[in-house]
């Protein structure tokens, strides 16, 4: 078995952003989250790229909603980030932290 690679940046917020929003992360619903917590604008194309491509690596899965008259019929596709997609969190994270790890001075 591939050892896991890491998650870049974009990757990362996303699944974060998808875990924060739980049962009502969709596409908008991300961007916005993306928006206002980290003020980070991301234009659909990059959003949909990126979904498509965590989706691939098994760390994000995806279903869809009742269509509804005011999406013309169509339905949302809700997002869920699988047990892959938070391993690769916790093992970003731990990365993270490890680098930051005795920096403090050089930050204050």
């Amino acid at each position: 078995m591939r050892k896991p690679g890491y998650l870049g940046e974009l990757e990362q917020m996303v699944l974060l952003a998808v875990l924060q929003l739980n049962d009502q992360a969709y596409g908008t619903s991300v961007l916005r989250e993306l928006e206002q917590r980290v003020q980070r604008a991301v234009s659909r194309g990059a959003l949909f790229v990126t979904l498509d491509r965590l989706e691939e690596k098994g760390m994000l899965t995806s279903r869809l909603g009742d269509p509804t008259p005011r999406r013309g019929g169509r339905p949302k596709r809700y997002l869920i980030v699988t047990p892959a997609g938070v391993a690769a969190l916790r093992r970003s994270r731990t990365a993270w932290l490890k680098l930051w790890d005795g920096l403090d001075s050089v930050f204050e």
